[in-house]
């Protein structure tokens, strides 16, 4: 499938591998590939600031999500441990952002997509086919996460087209359509 991708579809999937590696996850998630959509240029990007969402505030808000350490401070107080008071005493003990440092581990070669970022990808290229497109570019991608209903990365799309005042139709509009979006 990969090689029916445009450039920059193949650059938000980069992208996407990059926020994983720096986020210290083992795997892709959509999420991963809605931040290199946000933060890349190309249809994507394009539709999501005719619709008038904030890119840089939907890369921010997932760059946050996906940097939590993966500790479950709900888990840990359950034990009785406060996860707040082990951070202020590690940062104390072993410099600013020890705990950070000590639960991410770089991976290195392949990171592998996850399930919810393969359905998206398959969706993807369901999209590309609606259009008659035998490409498959960024804009696919992004219309791929929206139809992954209840993914993470389809319910902030949502979220943030909420916000924007607008929906999901405007959305695939101003994707299929980038021309009427220029006008």
């Amino acid at each position: 499938m990969f090689e029916r991708f445009t450039s920059d579809a193949r650059n938000a999937v980069v992208e996407a591998q990059i926020v994983a590696r720096q986020a210290g996850s083992r795997s892709i998630e959509s999420r991963h590939v809605l931040v290199g959509l946000a933060e890349g240029g190309g249809r994507a990007g394009a539709a999501l600031e005719a619709v008038g969402v904030d890119r840089d505030a939907v890369a921010a808000r997932l760059r946050a999500q996906l940097s939590e350490t993966g500790l479950d401070a709900t888990a840990l107080a359950s034990l009785g441990i406060d996860l707040a008071a082990v951070r202020r005493r590690a940062d104390q003990v072993f410099g600013e952002g020890a705990l950070d440092r000590a639960t991410m581990k770089r991976r290195r070669g392949h990171i592998p997509f996850t399930s919810d970022a393969k359905k998206s990808l398959e969706l993807a290229l369901r999209e590309a086919v609606r259009a008659g497109s035998s490409e498959i570019h960024d804009g696919h991608l992004l219309l791929g996460i929206l139809r992954n209903a209840g993914s993470q990365a389809e319910l902030e799309l949502s979220r943030s087209l909420a916000a924007a005042g607008t929906d999901a139709a405007a959305l695939r509009s101003a994707v299929d359509h980038p021309e009427a979006q220029a006008s």
